[in-house]
C-alpha cells in the first residue's frame, strides 16, 4: 500500500514537473518571438521616420517609390540590397573578429528590448537590478566597435575605433550618472518599479537637469550627430565600419536604429513615466501607446538633432563632458539625496 502512494506521488510530481517544463518553453518561445519581432520592426519604422523627417527638413521628398505609398518599404528593398551584395573580407584583415564585430554590436541591443515595459504585464522579464542590468550591458557594443576597427587593418577604421572608445569612456559616466539620481529617488533599480513610482508625476519634472544630461550622452553613446566623430565621413571615410561590406554592413546599420529605438526606451522609463500617461488623461489609452509615443518622440529628437548641429571637435566632445556633464551629474545625485532625506 506504501509503495503504490509512493508511485502515485512520484507519477504526480513528474507530471507537474513536465507540465511546468513544457510550460517554460512555450513562453520562453512566444517573448523570443515578440522581442525579436519588435527588435526587427521598431528599428525599422525610426530608419523610415530618419528619411522622411531629414527629407523634409532639406525641403524635399525623400523616398516615394518602394511600396508605392511615400517609400514606406524602402529600408526593406535597403535590406534585400545588403544581402545581394558581396560579402569582402580585406586580404590583411584577421576573419574571425572581423566577422563576430557585428554581431557583438547588435546583439546587447536585442537583449535590452527584454527588460522594456510598455504596459502593466508587457514584458518580457522584470529584473530587481534593471537599471544596472542594462547600463552595463550598453557597455558592450563599443567592443564589437573595437572588434571592428582592430581586425580591418585598415587606419582609418582604427581612428574610428579608438574615437569610440574614448567617447564611451567620457559619455558612460554622465549616463550613469544621471541615471543613478532617478534610482535613488524611485528607491529601485527595476525598471517595472520605476515606472510605478511616477504615477503621481514624471521624474523629469524633479530632474530636468538629469534629463537633458541622460540624452546628450545618449547621443554621443550612438555615435550620432553632432557627436559623430568614430565615423566621420568627411575625415575618416566611414570609422570602423569602412571595410564592411553587404550583410555584415547592415548589422552596424540596425545596431544603429535599434540603439536610438533602446536608448528612447530608457530614457521614456526614467523620466517620463514608461507606460504610464498623464496624470489626468493617463487612462484615455492603454500603455503600449504612451511607451510607443514617447519612444517616438526622442527618436524624432535624436534624428532632428542630425539636421540641426555640425558636428564637434575632439577637444569639444572631450571638454562637454569632463567639465559640464559630470560635475553637474554629480551635483544632481547630491540633491537628489539631500531632497530624499529631507522628505523622509
Amino acid at each position: 500500500m506504501t509503495g503504490h502512494v509512493a508511485a502515485l506521488l512520484l507519477e504526480a510530481n513528474r507530471s507537474f514537473v513536465n507540465g511546468w517544463f513544457d510550460n517554460f518553453w512555450l513562453v520562453l518561445a512566444v517573448k523570443t518571438i515578440l522581442v525579436m519581432g519588435f527588435f526587427l520592426t521598431a528599428p525599422l519604422g525610426v530608419g523610415y521616420m530618419e528619411h522622411k523627417v531629414l527629407a523634409h527638413m532639406q525641403h524635399r521628398l525623400g523616398p516615394m517609390y518602394a511600396g508605392r505609398f511615400h517609400g514606406w518599404a524602402q529600408l526593406i528593398a535597403d535590406g534585400v540590397k545588403f544581402i545581394q551584395k558581396e560579402d569582402i573580407i580585406p586580404a590583411a584583415a584577421d576573419g574571425w573578429v572581423f566577422t563576430l564585430a557585428p554581431a557583438v554590436v547588435l546583439v546587447p541591443y536585442i537583449t535590452i528590448f527584454i527588460l522594456i515595459p510598455f504596459g502593466h504585464t508587457i514584458w518580457a522579464e522584470n529584473l530587481d537590478v534593471g537599471v544596472f542590468y542594462i547600463l552595463a550591458i550598453t557597455s558592450v557594443s563599443v567592443i564589437g566597435v573595437l572588434m571592428a576597427g582592430w581586425a580591418s587593418a585598415n587606419k582609418f577604421s582604427l581612428i574610428g575605433a579608438l574615437r569610440a572608445a574614448a567617447q564611451l569612456i567620457a559619455y558612460e559616466l554622465p549616463l550613469i550618472l544621471s541615471a543613478a539620481a532617478v534610482v535613488m529617488q524611485a528607491g529601485t533599480l527595476s525598471l517595472v518599479g520605476i515606472t510605478e513610482a511616477q504615477h503621481s508625476f514624471w521624474y523629469v519634472l524633479t530632474q530636468p537637469v538629469g534629463f537633458v544630461i541622460f540624452m546628450i550622452a545618449t547621443v554621443a553613446e550612438l555615435t550620432r550627430p553632432p557627436f559623430d566623430m568614430p565615423i566621420a565621413d568627411s575625415e575618416i571615410i566611414f570609422g570602423a565600419y569602412t571595410e564592411y561590406t553587404g550583410l555584415k554592413f547592415a548589422f552596424f546599420l540596425l545596431s544603429e536604429y535599434a540603439g536610438i529605438v533602446a536608448f528612447s526606451a530608457i530614457a521614456s522609463v526614467l523620466f517620463l513615466g514608461g507606460y504610464l500617461g498623464p496624470p489626468v488623461v493617463g487612462k484615455l489609452l492603454p500603455g503600449f501607446f504612451w511607451m510607443s509615443g514617447k519612444i517616438g518622440a526622442l527618436s524624432f529628437f535624436i534624428i532632428w538633432l542630425r539636421a540641426t548641429y555640425p558636428r564637434l571637435r575632439e577637444d569639444q566632445l572631450q571638454r562637454m563632458a569632463w567639465i559640464a556633464l559630470i560635475p553637474l551629474a554629480l551635483l544632481d545625485i547630491l540633491l537628489t539625496g539631500v531632497v530624499k532625506v529631507m522628505v523622509k
